[in-house]
Order: structure tokens, then C-alpha cells, then sequence
């Protein structure tokens, strides 16, 4: 942030501000349908110039626990590992998950390994009783797609 003006650092500072009282208000909100998510995740993975992979960690009853981005990578892919997912819903006590990452290309085509991942993730989480409710992926631009409304969770 050095290389940035005085100006810069305090736009970026109050759309921190900004973006941090967005989200205390959807803390504790009920996630029940994909379009809920998208609108978490949207600003978190729109302009990201990597991939990103967040979590969003959720009670019984579907509100949220938590949002956290569990991994980075390259322009063109993360690697994403369950056990990493399991182990923090673990420590959550969460009940359900959703899974978000980013398509920084603009591409919003669901590919073999988002499904691959998804399944895997899933597979994991059921061995402790953790409900994957949709995995979510955002493109370069604030496009959108659910694997759940695509029939792939």
C-alpha cells in the first residue's frame, strides 16, 4: 500500500469501511437461496485478478457462522483441499457449507474439476454430517453460476 497516494489509501479505507458494515449486516442472515450467496460473495471474488476459494460456514438452520477464504492461487486455478474445509466446519460446528471461487478469465463455464472438487468436498463433509448447499462461481465482471442450479451439487 506504500506505492499508493494519500488519496488512494483513504478511498480503499472507507471501501473497507463500506464493505465491512455490508457484511455485519448479513452476518447471522439466512442463506436459502443461491441469489443470497452470490450477493456475499459477488464483491469478495468479482475484481480479483486470482483464483480464490471461500467458504461460507452455516448453523442447522442455514445462517452464517462465517465467511472465509480458505485458498489462493493462480490467474487460472487454486488447489482446494477437503480435509482443509472439513477440518475448519469442524471447528466451526458448522452444519452446512457453501462454496464459492472465481473465474478471473470472465469465463462463467462450469468445468470437470469445479464439479470433481465439488464432489470430493462433498463426499468429505458428509462423513461429518456437513451439508454442501451449493458451490458458487463468480466471474471477472460479477457474472454468476451455482452448481446447484446447474444440477451438479
Amino acid at each position: 500500500m506504500s506505492n499508493l497516494t494519500a488519496a488512494q489509501q483513504n478511498i480503499l479505507k472507507e471501501a473497507e469501511a463500506i464493505y465491512a458494515s455490508l457484511f455485519n449486516s448479513i452476518e447471522g442472515s439466512i442463506f436459502d437461496a443461491p441469489e443470497r450467496a452470490i450477493n456475499l460473495f459477488r464483491p469478495r471474488l468479482a475484481a480479483e485478478e486470482r483464483e480464490h476459494f471461500d467458504v461460507l460456514f452455516l448453523t442447522n438452520k442455514n445462517s452464517m457462522i462465517a465467511v472465509e477464504r480458505l485458498f489462493s492461487g493462480t490467474i487460472n486455478q487454486t488447489s482446494v483441499y477437503p480435509r482443509e474445509i472439513v477440518k475448519r466446519a469442524l471447528e466451526l460446528n458448522a452444519a452446512a457449507i457453501i462454496l464459492a471461487h472465481n473465474h478471473p478469465s470472465g469465463n462463467p463455464e462450469i468445468s470437470r474439476s469445479d464439479i470433481a472438487i465439488t464432489k470430493q468436498i462433498k463426499s468429505a463433509a458428509e462423513l461429518i454430517d456437513v451439508r454442501v448447499l451449493d458451490h458458487i462461481i463468480i466471474t471477472a465482471g460479477g457474472g454468476s453460476v451455482s452448481l446447484v442450479q446447474a444440477g451438479h451439487v
